[in-house]
């Protein structure tokens, strides 16, 4: 059985028992987390697709580990102008093991 959650802007498929990194989501480690926003169940040939949410369907999970991506370095050059810009970004992250996955209605 898995699902497909939005959460974060995107979609991630998610299983039992499997951990997934979604953006940074709120909480210590050992927080449960539920996501609601549940595009598509399938469970064996049995298939729930949402329009666009599946309702009162929802995933619990328990957030593993709060952390940042590797960094991005990105450069600005004007030629001629003497002009340069270095800057850098790390993107922070979840990592949430799923329990279980509720199918709803």
């Amino acid at each position: 059985m898995y699902a497909i959650v939005k959460t974060g802007g995107k979609q991630f498929k998610a299983a039992e028992n499997e951990i997934i990194v979604v953006e940074k989501l709120d909480g210590e480690v050992g927080t449960k987390v539920e996501m609601t926003e549940v595009v598509l169940i399938a469970n064996g040939d049995k298939v729930k697709v949402g329009s666009p949410l599946v309702t009162g369907a929802k995933v619990v999970g328990t957030i593993v580990r709060q952390a940042k991506g590797p960094k991005i370095v990105a450069f600005n050059y004007k030629a001629k102008k003497n002009e340069r810009k270095r800057w850098g970004h790390r993107q922070q992250y979840t990592q949430v093991r799923i329990e279980k996955i509720e199918a709803g209605k």
